[in-house]
């Protein structure tokens, strides 16, 4: 490279900073970049930035699981090597037989429980239907109760005595 050429690549890297670099891609096509660690025009020392270009997305449209856990982990700094596409797919299959080990035990705690409910080792869980709710003033019966009202106007404390408790003598 010529001495003018190295030149102006200095110059353009003091004041444009370096160009990103593809790192890679996924399966789903979006592209991974990374900003090497660079100084301003200033001398001021930006770390290494990564970044994701999301294909058909917007960024207000990007949800969590959208993108590999493992170029998740990358862009986030949590790991120092970009993905490769054989470590994805090792994941990805080992995730696979995770789900079906854990379909084949839940199916086998169902059937084992149905036998134990069967067999009266075990209690069945009792079914309960509440109706109302526990706030309600009439909670647990079937109609609101006929209590006296009063206001504050016409209450007299000891004068009012609930219903069946066998006396009816005011206070």
């Amino acid at each position: 490279m010529s001495w003018a050429w190295q030149v102006l690549r200095a110059l353009r890297l003091r004041l444009f900073g370096p160009a990103k670099e593809l790192v890679g891609t996924d399966q789903f096509g979006n592209k991974y970049y990374r900003l090497p660690r660079h100084e301003t025009r200033a001398g001021q020392i930006i770390p290494e930035r990564r970044f994701v270009e999301a294909i058909n997305r917007q960024a207000y449209q990007y949800e969590m699981g959208d993108f590999p856990s493992e170029w998740e982990a990358w862009i986030r700094k949590k790991r120092k090597d970009p993905p490769t596409a054989e470590e994805i797919l090792k994941n990805e299959n080992y995730r696979e037989e995770m789900k079906q080990k854990i379909k084949d035990v839940s199916l086998k705690d169902k059937l084992l429980q149905a036998k134990e409910y069967k067999e009266g080792l075990v209690a069945e869980p009792a079914r309960t239907h509440v109706k109302g709710h526990a706030s309600a003033p009439y909670y647990g019966k079937k109609e609101p109760s006929q209590d006296p009202m009063s206001t504050a106007n016409t209450f007299q404390p000891g004068s009012w005595m609930p219903p069946g408790s066998g006396s009816n003598d005011n206070k």
